[in-house]
């Protein structure tokens, strides 16, 4: 009798858990897709130009706790500016002699800032911003110690644009060393993630007239690169390689932690690979980074409503989810006031883009209003 009260006991019970695993279950679903639908990516850039952020671990807290507060929870923190790393870089020692950027001697700022930022939450990635741009108005340590790994134009001079200095990013010792860099960071930090920028991979269409990439060229095609840096198959060519770049950065910080973010900030689509080589919607749809940020830094509304609708309708619709816009809050004294804000947001939503990063955290505070309801 036992055995059979026992038994009814636990059929009423089965049946009473499906019920209300049943109704939970169509809750939980409710419930997952309102929280899916008010949760997003947000982020900001935290660089040691223009900012006093990074300068002291006080001014870090701060930063963190203004990001926890007006729901930030990426921070993509620069560690490579102007041919230095903030942290201290066995790598750059070796390379150059010179172990950290002077400003930050002493001190660690990518450590102090995954620590606090840790404490609410908030995951950081280490921003490679110079990229394979050595230097900004000089050759910067890199090129000065390897000459040889200048990028040259079509005049056979080191590539120089925008006073940027540029490497030659389709040779083996540049982006070994890249990688390495970027590596060193995962083996070495409790990062996050880590970020490639309109920098990396990139080249100015100007470039890859250097000896060894005509050798290169040639030896693939059987021709001369063309004189012309526009030509299409020569363009395709190098954004290409820069691709290939990218699977194997993607692979390695995969292979050494799997749980490491990466992603990428690249310039606007198509206007990105025109001008930098950058197909980044292919190292999208082959795999090779987690999500794109991609700068969309504009003061005019409209441009900003078409250029958001192109970025989306480059990438397929499975990999929207993918797709993140870089929204312009500083450049110098400029700063947009709150409505102009919400819009850029309003935008991206409609566009089914459900996240965004701010350039640069330093103009939140002129932006509060905004952040104030921004969840």
């Amino acid at each position: 009798m036992k055995r059979l009260f026992y038994a009814i006991l636990t059929c009423l019970l089965m049946v009473s858990t499906s019920c209300s695993s049943s109704d939970s279950g169509g809750s939980s679903k409710d419930d997952n897709s309102t929280e899916q639908s008010t949760t997003h990516f947000s982020a900001t850039w935290v660089t040691n130009v223009g900012s006093p952020v990074l300068m002291s671990r006080e001014a870090i807290k701060a930063c963190v706790a203004t990001c926890k507060q007006y729901h930030i929870n990426n921070i993509f923190m620069c560690v490579w500016n102007k041919g230095q790393t903030l942290y201290p870089s066995d790598l750059m020692e070796k390379e150059t002699g010179v172990r950290q950027m002077p400003d930050f001697a002493g001190r660690d700022p990518l450590k102090e800032m995954i620590e606090e930022a840790h404490k609410e939450n908030i995951k950081v990635h280490a921003w490679f911003e110079y990229g394979f741009a050595s230097g900004n108005g000089q050759a910067g340590p890199l090129l000065t110690a390897n000459p040889e790994w200048a990028s040259a134009d079509n005049a056979g001079n080191a590539l120089v644009k925008n006073n940027f200095h540029w490497m030659n990013p389709f040779m083996p010792e540049v982006q070994q060393f890249m990688i390495s860099l970027v590596k060193e960071v995962v083996q070495n930090y409790d990062i996050d993630g880590i970020q490639g920028d309109d920098r990396m991979p990139a080249l100015p269409v100007e470039g890859g007239y250097d000896d060894y990439t005509k050798q290169l060229y040639r030896s693939e095609t059987g021709n001369d690169p063309p004189v012309s840096n526009t030509n299409e198959a020569w363009v395709n060519w190098r954004c290409d390689k820069l691709t290939q770049f990218q699977a194997t950065l993607y692979k390695e910080v995969k292979q050494l932690k799997s749980s490491v973010i990466v992603s990428c900030a690249p310039s606007i689509y198509p206007w990105g690979k025109q001008n930098y080589l950058q197909d980044w919607p292919t190292w999208l749809s082959n795999g090779y980074a987690d999500y794109i940020v991609t700068q969309v830094y504009s003061t005019n509304l409209p441009y900003y409503h078409r250029t958001v609708a192109q970025q989306a309708s480059a990438v397929k619709s499975a990999l929207r989810d993918k797709l993140y816009i870089g929204i312009l809050i500083k450049n110098g004294d400029y700063t947009p006031d709150a409505s102009f804000v919400r819009q850029m947001v309003e935008t991206n939503r409609s566009n089914s883009i459900r996240g965004e990063s701010f350039w640069y955290y330093d103009g939140i505070a002129a932006c509060k209003e905004f952040f104030e309801s921004y969840k």
